[in-house]
């Protein structure tokens, strides 16, 4: 079987394909899986590094106003078509399957257009542009939330399925991975980051915590993301004696140890996000992004925070002070913990990719 999965730009398109992928050689090893994404995206460095081949194109998203970079979104648009075809030609794929991304549009609808089986993935409650627009084109929109229907046209094409969840976080137990982590010993684990690409308020509401509040009272995995690491990184000047309690990191490529250990987690609240922390039943401080479309992150955040597991701050009431009592509140308080993760787990969904690879075996 040969696969092509189209997704990329962040990691909450990037982790489901892959999630799919190790699904799929699980079942079938010899399946033969190429990814698809574009040069300027995480996915360069996500897909090999969990061993899959990568290709690119080139396509970017448009801006709503006419602008010169909207006239060369529209000559790459053009241009991807192409490169899709010719890719498509190449690869000869049995099955290709969208997860996220500019990169879907071309990719898909150029499949479709070649009779090749088509499957996409929506993530997000508020389905996105292109995935609305391929939906006439493909067999099946696997759908992670029963919100999103009423946004397709098709209902017979729609299967919810969840978000995949990756394996590897599943299957990680806490006592086999806080060795290999070398934190202090006998202090609760924070895990602060702000997506794939950071998140700038967040990113210096820790900075200036860690400056001006912190005491040593836990442990904290930091990632700024790529583009910020360098200037957040020199910014932060924590105590001599807390050191060791602090890591500062651009990216979290070990996320099974990392997130199995954590006791809190502060993140934004995309869909995969929202997923994970149900899957792993984590207890989070959530601080949904204010420039997506439709707010869907502030709907995924209340959401758990309705379940019970997470407190939600909006980024306009962010600062230091509100952030460093809103954690040291829950971590005094085991119980409190113990109660939300939990909470968190209510509605989690665990088998997502099992049922998207019996919608890819059926269109094959």
């Amino acid at each position: 079987m040969k696969v092509l999965i189209a997704g990329g730009g962040t990691g909450g398109h990037i982790n489901p394909g892959l999630a799919i992928a190790k699904y799929i050689k699980q079942k079938d090893a010899d399946a033969d899986i190429t990814f698809v994404g574009t040069i300027k995206g995480l996915e360069t460095k996500l897909v090999p590094r969990e061993g899959f081949p990568l290709e690119t194109i080139t396509v970017r998203g448009f801006k709503r106003k006419l602008s010169m970079d909207t006239l060369i979104a529209i000559k790459e648009l053009i241009q991807s078509f192409f490169q899709a075809s010719r890719l498509l030609k190449k690869i000869n794929p049995d099955v290709v399957i969208g997860t996220g991304g500019y990169v879907c549009g071309p990719v898909l609808y150029m499949a479709a257009k070649k009779g090749i089986p088509t499957l996409i993935h929506e993530s997000n409650a508020f389905p996105g542009v292109t995935n609305r627009l391929l939906e006439r084109y493909v067999n099946y929109v696997a759908i992670s939330f029963k919100d999103a229907e009423k946004y397709f046209k098709n209902k017979k094409k729609l299967v919810l399925t969840g978000n995949p969840v990756r394996e590897e976080l599943l299957k990680s137990r806490r006592e086999n991975v806080i060795s290999d982590l070398d934190i202090v010993e006998g202090k609760p684990l924070i895990v602060a980051m702000g997506g794939s690409r950071g998140a700038r308020k967040i990113n210096e509401t820790i900075a200036d915590m860690l400056n001006n509040y912190f005491k040593g009272e836990f442990n904290l995995i930091f990632a700024t993301g790529e583009a910020q690491f360098d200037e957040i990184s020199a910014t932060i000047k924590v105590d001599e004696k807390y050191k060791d309690m602090v890591k500062v990191v651009p990216y979290i490529y070990n996320v099974d140890q990392v997130y199995t250990a954590s006791d809190l987690m502060i993140c934004r609240a995309g869909a995969i996000t929202i997923s994970e922390l149900q899957a792993m039943g984590i207890p989070s401080i959530l601080i949904p992004s204010p420039y997506v479309t439709a707010n869907h992150q502030e709907h995924n955040a209340r959401s758990l925070e309705r379940d019970g597991g997470a407190v939600v701050i909006l980024e306009g009431e962010l600062n230091a002070d509100l952030l460093y009592k809103q954690i040291c509140s829950l971590i005094s308080n085991k119980d409190v913990l113990k109660k939300m993760s939990k909470n968190a787990s209510k509605n989690s969904v665990t088998d997502s990719v099992e049922k998207i690879y019996h919608l890819i075996k059926e269109i094959i």
